[in-house]
C-alpha cells in the first residue's frame, strides 16, 4: 500500500535526470572529447567567465529582495538574509528534483522566520505571473528585431509561410477559418469534461490573482526594479560568456537575446538546470547564426556547465549560512 506513494517520488527524481541525460548523450555521442578539453584549456577565456559570476549571483538575490517585498502585504516580513539565502538553496536543491525549490525556500523561511508556508507559497505564483510576463515581452520583442533569423531557419527546414499561404484561394481561407474555429469549439467542449481543464482553468486564475495582488505592494517602483533587475543579470551572466570564445565574441546582443529567449523557455521541461533542453535550443539557434555545430556543442556545455556549478556553490554557502543564523520561529 505504501509502495505506490514512494515508486512516484522516485520516479519524479529518476525520470528528468533520464530525460536530461538522454538528449546529452545523443547530442554529444560523437563529440571528440580531446576537442573539448583543449577549448576548455587553452581556447577559452576564463576572464570573462569570472566577470559573469557577479550577475549569475546577483539575480538571485535580486530575487530573493523582490520576494521579501511581494510577502509584506501578507503581513509576513522575513529577513532579507534569510530570503535570499532560501532562493540560493532553492536552486540547488532543484538540480536533484526540478521544481523542488519553490517548496524548499517556502521551508526555510517558515523555519528560520516563522513566516506561514501557505502565504510564502501563495507569493510564489506571483513571481512566476511577472517573470511569464517578461518572458513574454522579451520574447515578442526578440522576435520583432530578429525575424530575420527565424525567416532563415523556416528556409532551411523547408517550411515557407509565404509558400503555404500562396496556395490557398478566398474560399480556402474561409474554410480553413470556419475549422479552426469548429475545432477550438470542440476542444474547449471536450476540456471541460476533463480533469486538466480544471486545474489549467485554476492555474490561469491563480496567475491573475498574482497579477492583480501587485496593488498591495507598498513600493511599486522598487518592485518593478528588482524584477527588471533579475531579468537583466540572468542575461549579462549568459551573454558575457560569449566573450570566452573567439567563435561566438562577435555575434553581438541580438544572437545573445534570441539564444537566451530560447533557453529560458526551453527551461520549462522539467530537467535539472534544463540539462538537455536547453543545450538543443541554444546549440540548434547558435548554429543559425555561422556556429559550427563542435564548436556550439562545446559552448552550451562548458557555459551550462560551469553556471550548474555556480548554483551549487551558492546552495553550499546558503547552508552553511543559515547553519549559523538564528531561528526566530515566534512572531514578534
Amino acid at each position: 500500500m505504501e509502495l505506490k506513494p514512494i515508486l512516484g517520488k522516485a520516479l519524479k527524481i529518476v525520470l528528468p535526470m533520464v530525460l536530461g541525460g538522454a538528449i546529452l548523450w545523443w547530442m554529444y555521442r560523437e563529440q571528440d572529447i580531446q576537442s573539448l578539453r583543449h577549448v576548455l584549456l587553452h581556447d577559452m577565456d576564463w576572464t570573462w567567465m569570472l566577470l559573469s559570476f557577479p550577475f549569475g549571483i546577483l539575480a538571485q538575490a535580486f530575487r530573493g529582495w523582490r520576494w521579501q517585498q511581494t510577502l509584506e502585504p501578507t503581513g509576513e516580513r522575513p529577513r532579507a538574509s534569510v530570503a535570499v539565502n532560501a532562493v540560493f538553496l532553492s536552486y540547488a536543491a532543484s538540480l536533484v528534483v526540478p521544481r523542488i525549490g519553490e517548496f524548499t525556500r517556502c521551508g526555510v523561511l517558515k523555519q528560520w522566520d516563522g513566516v506561514s508556508f501557505s502565504k510564502a507559497l501563495g507569493t510564489v505564483v506571483t513571481e512566476r505571473a511577472i517573470d511569464s510576463l517578461v518572458v513574454l515581452g522579451v520574447t515578442g520583442l526578440t522576435l520583432l528585431v530578429e525575424m530575420s533569423v527565424f525567416g532563415t531557419f523556416f528556409q532551411k527546414t523547408g517550411t515557407s509561410l509565404e509558400s503555404i499561404l500562396h496556395g490557398f484561394s478566398w474560399a480556402g481561407y474561409f474554410v480553413s477559418a470556419v475549422c479552426l474555429v469548429a475545432m477550438a469549439v470542440l476542444l474547449h467542449l471536450l476540456l471541460r469534461h476533463l480533469s486538466i481543464y480544471n486545474k489549467v482553468k485554476a492555474t490561469l486564475g491563480g496567475i491573475w490573482q498574482g497579477v492583480i495582488s501587485l496593488r498591495n505592494v507598498r513600493n511599486l517602483p522598487l518592485f518593478l526594479f528588482f524584477t527588471a533587475g533579475i531579468w537583466v543579470s540572468y542575461f549579462l551572466h549568459y551573454y558575457l560568456t560569449f566573450f570566452c570564445f573567439d567563435f561566438t565574441s562577435h555575434l553581438g546582443l541580438g544572437c545573445a537575446l534570441v539564444t537566451f529567449v530560447v533557453g529560458s523557455i526551453a527551461v520549462i521541461v522539467p530537467t535539472p538546470n534544463g540539462a538537455g533542453p536547453w543545450h538543443f535550443a541554444v546549440k540548434t539557434m547558435l548554429i543559425l547564426y555561422g556556429v559550427a555545430d563542435q564548436q556550439a556543442l562545446c559552448f552550451v556545455l562548458i557555459v551550462h556547465t560551469v553556471q550548474t556549478f555556480l548554483v551549487v556553490l551558492l546552495g553550499i554557502y546558503a547552508w552553511l549560512r543559515l547553519s549559523f543564523t538564528k531561528r526566530l520561529t515566534l512572531k514578534q
